[in-house]
């Protein structure tokens, strides 16, 4: 195996014939997936897998061992949620969220099930593979920021969607209106 450092000096890996490219590729691939799964983080390449397992290290947190549901667990013992991208600007975006078939039944969900359930959300910006900025606000905030872009959506008279499921943005301005900058 070539030596880590080498592999990632940017001057090496242009060096190298496609096929060499290739195989390491696959071979770093292999290694990465093996690791992951040995160290009981589960698989890193399942949607944002890999930086939920990052930003779960970078907060001390414990990765949750199920794909559904919290994605880490605090020093508090609490379930936590993680956002992230990799835009030029911080954003979260929470996606393919459940539909109940009355408002009453959606907003239970949503607060004692899903956004309002986790004690933290963590948003984070990603750049070349390293997390460049980091916020956390609590589940009523992120909630109260939430509920009512939901409310509508549910409301919308959109509901022939091809995918039924709701979902809601929050910009960077949002974010840094009410998030504290962690990192």
């Amino acid at each position: 195996m070539k030596d880590l450092k080498q592999l990632l000096d940017k001057d090496f890996a242009e060096s190298m014939s496609t096929k060499e490219k290739q195989e390491t590729y696959k071979m770093l691939y292999e290694a990465f997936d093996t690791f992951s799964n040995n160290a009981g983080f589960g698989d890193p390449f399942s949607y944002a897998r890999s930086r939920e397992i990052l930003m779960a290290c970078e907060l001390n947190h414990t990765v949750a061992s199920d794909y559904s549901g919290a994605d880490g667990v605090n020093e508090k013992g609490e379930k936590v949620e993680y956002k992230s991208t990799i835009a030029k600007e911080i954003k979260a975006a929470y996606t393919g969220i459940s539909v109940f078939p009355t408002w009453e039944e959606q907003e239970k969900y949503l607060c004692k099930e899903k956004i309002g359930y986790y004690a933290e959300h963590y948003w984070a910006r990603f750049e070349t593979g390293k997390i460049v900025e980091m916020y956390k606000v609590f589940g009523e905030q992120a909630l109260e920021m939430l509920l009512p872009k939901l409310k509508k959506m549910y409301h919308s008279s959109n509901k022939k969607r091809k995918d039924p499921r709701l979902y809601a943005h929050l910009s960077a301005k949002e974010i840094k209106a009410i998030a504290e900058r962690i990192l």
